[in-house]
This record gives structure tokens, C-alpha cells and sequence, in this order.
């Protein structure tokens, strides 16, 4: 594997939004905005550049809504407020700083905090103004000023100014996540506050703007004070929390146990058309179990209220308990379309033996999706191919058009044969058996073709040394889709050539950081529309970032970033992104499992959604609602702890 060293151009993730959120990063031209002429210059100057106003920033079309829009489309504006609703998580957390550089952070944890824009639930890129009224920059987009809501308050009733604006960004580049502070600093090396209620970032000279406006509206702000007083700082673990401006506060968080946010009564947002309908539940709260057996059972006896579920076995064989049979469960698959998870198992590139693509192919024969499926997850799930699976950024075919021409030109840099061959599709195996006897002689075969060879044990040993490879996971869940996984490993391998290893969430979460690991269940944060956060998950500059596990590198998809973070329509960056698809599905670092195109959800029934649910988010802790008559009965019935 080579590492190629480029520039850095932009942090591939944002700072972290509330759950229940799956709005990709987004830049570009802004639709929908007015233009305002300025000043007419001196004779002898150059001319000046227009100032772009507007209430939110979108890529490549218009904002869906106008500056006048009284709500959002998806959401009840008559939805009551009140009501709690509880889920459920798994393993522990002691800290309540998602952005802590040690310790495991509690779930929901960024849900306290707001930034400058946020996105909808309908639309792929725009941003709307949250704590800012309006948005101004010139066309070349070499800055961008916030104009702040002087109604905007933190939760212990003092204001959000330009100022914290101000704080909470160099507080990132300062103790935030170095992959995150390294790039964001080399593009918004600036942030001034103009007055009280004006915020201005300058983009660095000589880098690509796409993204860099998104960027600077989705930075969390924090109020200075706090930090000042208190002496926390950002990359810390702690319990202890600022006051934040969004609409809920941390009520209490006991280790390991539960964790209750409450809505603010005082929440200076509440009347914003971007939050009517929204923000509904008076308490959220998140009860915490070691397994999902335990948490399972806690389900059904009604000491949570809302679970989203993700094992087939479960779906298939667990939902006949009598708080469903006597109506007060509601079970349902609810149309999802997001993009399905970028999600199978990943090879770690950091290790030689991995680098060797002969051997990620003979590993990867091992997988048989087909009995898996049918076997142990009942059929229920799709197979995964590409990366942006079911879009149109997902390579089709043979390349054509665009996409061939951006191919091209990097031609002297990848397999020639990607350029004529069908797009790489994921093995086929029996699904009769675990283990395909056709594939195990390709895989065979293509160890020794990698100097592998089996001794008189069937061990395959190169130069003395013998081939091992450790699967990890700390999900329970995992062991009987994964051990399966491993013993056909070692039907390749020689008995004990692959260990299964489930260690405790702490443990697995240290050496997922440090690359201690050779294979995993993780995958990519891919999404609609593409950008600069491609840099980090698949450019070299990703190689030692988490966000990248496997560590891939490569100098064709590095000039293909180039060419999608410079796209200037829509049809560019989609081809861009579909030579990358192409080029990385070839490349197997990751095995494509499986995915789901539906949520399968199950809660009491006393919760109510829109009759149509908007395209990119399920929205169970965003605009749903509680009715309090259903609730009432509930209780009274004994369905409910």
C-alpha cells in the first residue's frame, strides 16, 4: 500500500449532530438567495464582487424553501408537546464530552448544542440558519459572514454571541480531534467577531471552497464563559456539561445506567419555522444494558418505549411477547432512503500481510452472504455492492461518458482493465453450505499465487512465518453471523490460522484507535452528494484517521477527489464519484455484507408520526409526538414500567 502525502483541504466529518440526524456535508453554489449589488467602485478599480444574502446555503440547486417558509414540509405543526419517550443503548459510557480524546461518550451527548445552520430531512445539501438570521459572501466564496439571532440563548439564560462563535472554533482547532483541528485550521485559518451579533470566517487562499461555508455553519457552539469559569477543557473526559442553546438540557447521567435529557421550557427556539413541529418529547431518556438480550427483555416488560431494531433473528423470532399480542407494541418496517450503511468486513491495511490484494480476495471468498442470509438472518436482507448503493453515484456496468473520461485520465494509475470490465460485484457462493467448495480452491489458489503455501497440517506458511488473521468485535449479536465467518476462515487457513475474538466496548474501542486490529465490522460515512470529507475516508490524508479504518490509499482516487471537490454541477461530481466507487470496489479493502432498506422498528403505542415521513431520517426523537390519552391507557393497563 502506498501512502501519497497531499495539502490538507477540509475535516471529512463534521462536528456531530443530534441523533436522529442523517444530513451529509454540503457546499457549493447557493439557489434561491438574492443578490445584492454593491457599492459602485472608483473609475480606475477593479470591479467589485457581488455579496450573496440568504437565509441558508445549498450545493448545486435552489433551497427547497424560501426565506419566508413558515415550516418544514414533513412535520405536524400541531404536534402537542409532552410525553417521554426512552430507547435503549449498549455497553457503558463515562463521559458525557463526545469530543473527549479518551473515554466513551454517553449517547446523545451532542444533543445540548446548536450551530449557525442545520439541515433538513427532505433536502440531499441545504442548510437552513439556526442560530443565524442570514448568511452573506462573495461569489468567489473567499469568506462568509453569520449575522447572529439576537434571541439565541444558552440554557442558563445569557446569549449566544459572535464571540462564542468565535471561541468554540479555535477551542476545536485547539483541543478538539487533531484529524479534525489539522485540516480545519489550513482552511479557516480565521474567525473574528465583527460585533456581538457578527461572525466572520476567511477561507484560506489557494484551497477549494466547496464545503468551506458548511463547514464554518456546523461548527457546535459553546459558550465561552462556562469554559472560562470552570477551567474544562474540550478534550477531556467529563460528566459535567456546558449550558448549550439547543432544546434539550442534560437532566442526569448515572454510569453505565441511564442518561435523561429534558427540553428546555425556556428553549429560545421553540418558534422558529425551522423547529415548529419539532422537538416534541419533554423527557428523553436512555437506558443502558451490557447485552442485547437484556435489553430485549427489558423491552418487553415496558421499561423502554422505543426500540429500533437490527437483528434479523430478533425481527424474525422474538416479537410474539403478550405486550404485542395484546396490542400495546406496534411492530412496522418504515421506508428508509438513506443510503444504505457503507458497512461490511474491513481489512486493515496498516498490516503488510493485508496489502496484498490476492489476499484480501481469498479472505474475502470465505464470506458466504447467500447462506448467511438464508441461514441465520431468514432472508431478510439485500446485499451490499457499492459504496453509495441504490443512488446514482454507485458505478454501473462498464464506464461511460463522464465517467470514463475521468477514468482516463487517470489511467496510468489503476488496473487498465477497469476501464473495459464490468464494475466489480460481490462473489456469488452456495447457499447450501457455509462453506462454498469452488470458492475455497479459488481462495486456494490465490494464497499460494501470494507465496502462501500449506505445510503437511494445512497451515499456510510463507518464509517460515504463519499466516493468522483476528476478527474483533465487541457485539454479541455478531458471534453467530461472524464465527461461521471465521471457521471457513479456517478451512482456508488451518485450524487456528483465524480467532474470533469479542472483547468488552472499552477494550475495543482503544484498539480500534490505534489500529490494533486486523479485521472488523466498520465501514465508511458515505453520502448523496460528495465533497471534501472524501479526503478523509478515502484520500491518503485518511490513512492514519479513524475515519478511514482501513487505512486506504490511492493516488487515482486522490486526483478523482480533486475532480469531485471541484464539481461544478451536479452530473461532475456524480461521475467523480462513481469512477471512486469503481476504483475502491476493485480494490476490496472491505467485504460488502448486508443491508436493510427499511427501519424495523418497534414502540408503545403511544407515539405518533406524519402520515408520509420525510426521505432521510426516521425522526423518532426529532417530530414525532406523544399522545398522552394512548399513554394514559398504557399505564393504567400495567403495560408500562
Amino acid at each position: 500500500m502506498t501512502q501519497h502525502h497531499r495539502p490538507p483541504r477540509a475535516a471529512a466529518i463534521a462536528p456531530a449532530r443530534p441523533a436522529g440526524w442523517q444530513i451529509g456535508l454540503a457546499a457549493g453554489i447557493l439557489g434561491a438567495a438574492g443578490i445584492l449589488a454593491a457599492p459602485a467602485p472608483a473609475q480606475e478599480s477593479a470591479p467589485a464582487e457581488a455579496i450573496i444574502t440568504s437565509h441558508g446555503y445549498s450545493t448545486f440547486g435552489d433551497l427547497h424553501y424560501p426565506a419566508d417558509y413558515a415550516r418544514l414540509d414533513y412535520v405536524n405543526p400541531d404536534a402537542p408537546k409532552g410525553g417521554e419517550i426512552s430507547i435503549f443503548a449498549l455497553g457503558t459510557f463515562d463521559s458525557m464530552n463526545p469530543y473527549a480524546r479518551e473515554g466513551r461518550a454517553g449517547a446523545l451527548s451532542t444533543i445540548m448544542t446548536e450551530s449557525l445552520l442545520t439541515g433538513t430531512a427532505d433536502e440531499v445539501s441545504a442548510q437552513y440558519c439556526l442560530l443565524c438570521t442570514s448568511i452573506e459572501y462573495p461569489e468567489s466564496e473567499d469568506w462568509v459572514i453569520f449575522h447572529l439571532n439576537p434571541e439565541a440563548r444558552f440554557s442558563d439564560g445569557t446569549p449566544v454571541t459572535a464571540q462564542d462563535v468565535v471561541f468554540s472554533h479555535y477551542l476545536l482547532l485547539d483541543q478538539g480531534l487533531p484529524s479534525y483541528a489539522e485540516t480545519v485550521r489550513a482552511l479557516i485559518p480565521t474567525a473574528e467577531a465583527l460585533d456581538d451579533l457578527t461572525v466572520k470566517f476567511t477561507f484560506a487562499p489557494d484551497v477549494p471552497r466547496k464545503n468551506l461555508i458548511n463547514q464554518a455553519g456546523g461548527i457546535p457552539v459553546w459558550p465561552q464563559h462556562w469554559f472560562e469559569e470552570t477551567g474544562a477543557r474540550l478534550d477531556e473526559s467529563r460528566l459535567e456539561v456546558p449550558p448549550g442553546s439547543g432544546p434539550y438540557m442534560l437532566e442526569s447521567a448515572d454510569v453505565n445506567q441511564r442518561i435523561t435529557y429534558v427540553r428546555n421550557p425556556d428553549y429560545w427556539g421553540r418558534d422558529l419555522p425551522i423547529n415548529i413541529g419539532r422537538n416534541n418529547f419533554d423527557r428523553i431518556r436512555v437506558e443502558y444494558f451490557a447485552d442485547t438480550d437484556a435489553a430485549f427483555e427489558a423491552f418487553k416488560a415496558g421499561e423502554y418505549t422505543f426500540r429500533q431494531e437490527n437483528s434479523s433473528l430478533s425481527w424474525a423470532t422474538r416479537y410474539d411477547f403478550p405486550a404485542l399480542d395484546q396490542g400495546w407494541v406496534v411492530r412496522a418496517e418504515l421506508p428508509n432512503g438513506n443510503l444504505p450503511g457503507a458497512v461490511g468486513i474491513v481489512f486493515n491495511l496498516r498490516r503488510p500481510e493485508l496489502q496484498d490484494i490476492r489476499v484480501r480476495q481469498a479472505l474475502a471468498l470465505m464470506y458466504n452472504f447467500e447462506w448467511t442470509n438464508e441461514s441465520l438472518q431468514y432472508g431478510l436482507f439485500d446485499q451490499r455492492a457499492s459504496f453509495w448503493q441504490n443512488s446514482d453515484l454507485a458505478a454501473q456496468g462498464v464506464p461511460e461518458g463522464l465517467e470514463r473520461d475521468y477514468l482516463e485520465q487517470v489511467a496510468d494509475l489503476i488496473d487498465p482493465a477497469i476501464l473495459t470490465d464490468q464494475v466489480t460485484m460481490p462473489h456469488t457462493s452456495d447457499a447450501r453450505a457455509p462453506v462454498d467448495r469452488a470458492n475455497l480452491g479459488r481462495a486456494l489458489a490465490l494464497m499460494e499465487e501470494a507465496g502462501w503455501i500449506p505445510d503437511e497440517q494445512g497451515r499456510l506458511m510463507r518464509d517460515g512465518q504463519r499466516f493468522t488473521v483476528e476478527f474483533m468485535t465487541d457485539q454479541p449479536t455478531f458471534d453467530r453471523i461472524f464465527i461461521p465467518y471465521v471457521d471457513s476462515l479456517n478451512r482456508l487457513l488451518g485450524e487456528g490460522g483465524a480467532v474470533y475474538n469479542r472483547v468488552d466496548p472499552a477494550q475495543y474501542t482503544d484498539r480500534q484507535r490505534n489500529f490494533d486490529w486486523d479485521m472488523i465490522y466498520s465501514g465508511y460515512d458515505t453520502g448523496l452528494e460528495e465533497g471534501i470529507g472524501l479526503d478523509q475516508q478515502f484520500g491518503s490524508l485518511g490513512v492514519g484517521d479513524i475515519f478511514n479504518p482501513a487505512g486506504y490509499a490511492s493516488a487515482a482516487v486522490d486526483r478523482l477527489i480533486d475532480i469531485v471537490v471541484e464539481a461544478k454541477t451536479r452530473e461532475e461530481m456524480e461521475a467523480g464519484v462513481r469512477a471512486i466507487d469503481r476504483i475502491m470496489r476493485r480494490e476490496l479493502f472491505m467485504v460488502p455484507t448486508w443491508y436493510n432498506p427499511n427501519y424495523w422498528v418497534a414502540y408503545y403505542d403511544m407515539f405518533r408520526h406524519p402520515d408520509v415521513l420525510p426521505p432521510y431520517t426516521l425522526g423518532q426523537l426529532d417530530f414525532w409526538w406523544y399522545d398522552e390519552a394512548a399513554g394514559t391507557a398504557l399505564r393504567e393497563a400495567g403495560a408500562l414500567r
